[in-house]
């Protein structure tokens, strides 16, 4: 355990000694900062005045919060690929993998704590895109139930793509490589969510392969465990993959 938290301190302490992190995080901010002010220019000024006298009209937190967190979660297919590409395709490229694997440490240790320490620098992007909606507390009442459950399937949904990232990482010594594949594979799940929902070609089978599928039950304020299970399985199968990928580049030598 303490060799797990040893790398995911390094690799989180990494990130945020290059410039990528930074400007990563200035450029998400001002992006869903400028989506948010524009939602609650919007909300105010046509939509609330439309929905006075209303029973059960919906308020802030269904039209501006989730949509919010909904716009995160596209954004950030092709921001998480630029996240994931260098941490074991630029350490095979520098030949650093190689030092890594040589370590007496195995192999699932070295994945779980690049896993978490990029987690951590997920969850810290989570935490300030959620100060935006939350900072309505001061002139509005919000559902914290439903802003809760918008937060945790953001962040399933964020542990997933980091996961398929890494396992695309650990295959290439490519960083760049490593990103076209990881937005590919995220792009072809939207696709089949898309499919899925289409007029023509209904299938379930395609909704819940999607993640975006399991991602809309949350912003809805719906905890379902098979939307967990989804997003859970869907992870820690892609860090399998990883683990046998390293064990197999160990024994190769």
């Amino acid at each position: 355990m303490n060799s797990i938290i040893t790398i995911a301190n390094t690799e989180f302490k990494r990130l945020f000694r290059s410039p990528l992190a930074w400007s990563l995080l200035a450029v998400v901010q001002f992006i869903m900062a400028w989506l948010f002010l524009n939602g609650i220019e919007e909300y105010s000024l046509y939509i609330q005045p439309k929905l006075v006298g209303l029973d059960g009209a919906p308020g802030v937190t269904e039209i501006v919060v989730t949509n919010l967190y909904s716009s995160i979660g596209i954004i950030m297919l092709a921001i998480m690929p630029i996240l994931t590409m260098r941490l074991f395709a630029e350490e095979r490229m520098n030949g650093t993998l190689t030092f890594l694997l040589s370590s007496p440490i195995s192999a699932t240790q070295i994945v779980l704590g690049k896993y978490f320490g990029l987690m951590t620098f997920v969850l810290l992007m989570i935490a300030m895109l959620s100060l935006m909606p939350l900072s309505l507390l001061l002139f509005a009442q919000l559902d914290m139930g439903i802003i809760g459950s918008s937060i945790l399937g953001l962040s399933l949904l964020l542990a997933s793509f980091s996961a398929a990232g890494i396992f695309l990482s650990s295959l290439t010594k490519q960083p760049i490589i490593a990103a076209i594949s990881s937005f590919g594979l995220l792009l072809f799940l939207v696709i089949l969510y898309i499919s899925g929902g289409s007029q023509s070609g209904n299938s379930e089978v395609f909704t819940y392969l999607s993640h975006f599928g399991h991602f809309l039950s949350f912003l809805d304020g719906v905890f379902d465990s098979s939307d967990f299970a989804y997003y859970i399985l869907f992870s820690v199968g892609f860090l399998i993959l990883t683990i046998r990928k390293l064990d197999n580049d160990r024994l190769q030598g």
